[in-house]
């Protein structure tokens, strides 16, 4: 085995770290290698813009609310909310959105028993549908994660009973916020309509 900054003259490492004599490499590998490597070149250059680029952009739009939060005399503090800002003719608008990540701590395991104690008791009753519904809200992904929003969707049903209410207390005091990530997204007006197109900044979209 061998790393790259111990590589001998006359030698490549392979993707196993093997040293081969660049005499046994085809010239179709080499130009392969050549053309992967400077390719990667280019999308680190390019990766190392964008990541630039967006911090620029969010220390270009905190700037811009808090001088206009200064025309109302209004000193903002703690992290700014979603907004939209357009230019003068309309014809482009910068959104920035705040995704947060929240998961449920050991409470929603007792909404969940509460749930099955209401479920048992109506199990006389014509209400598949809430069953159905209440399995489909604590299934997990294929990382063993509940999805935040099937659970929170439960406590939009219309049920007065009192076990019912207990368990989407649970639920709500059991939710936690333990991040949040800032989003921006620009688009350009189509045409003199009120739609809008994004501008994308991924390559796969392009």
């Amino acid at each position: 085995m061998s790393t790259k900054t111990d590589v001998p003259a006359g030698y490549r490492a392979d993707a196993k770290g093997c040293l081969i004599p660049e005499s046994m490499i085809k010239p179709i590998d080499r130009t392969r290698d050549e053309l992967v490597k400077e390719m990667a070149r280019q999308a680190r250059i390019v990766s190392d813009g964008l990541r630039e680029f967006k911090a620029r952009v969010f220390a270009d739009i905190n700037a811009f609310v808090e001088l206009s939060a200064e025309q109302y005399e209004v000193k903002l503090g703690g992290k700014k909310g979603n907004l939209t800002l357009f230019s003068f003719d309309g014809a482009f608008k910068v959104q920035v959105a705040i995704a947060e990540h929240m998961i449920f701590d050991e409470r929603l395991q007792a909404a969940k028993q509460l749930i099955d104690e209401c479920i048992t008791d109506w199990s006389q009753g014509s209400r598949d549908e809430i069953k159905v519904l209440v399995q489909a809200a604590f299934q997990t992904d294929k990382e063993g994660k509940i999805n935040t929003g099937r659970v929170l969707a439960l406590r939009r049903l219309d049920i007065r009973d009192q076990k019912w209410q207990t368990a989407m207390k649970a639920i709500g005091e059991s939710l936690q916020v333990v991040g949040s990530k800032e989003y921006v997204r620009f688009y350009e007006r189509i045409g003199t309509s009120d739609q809008y197109r994004p501008i994308s900044l991924d390559v796969a979209a392009v």
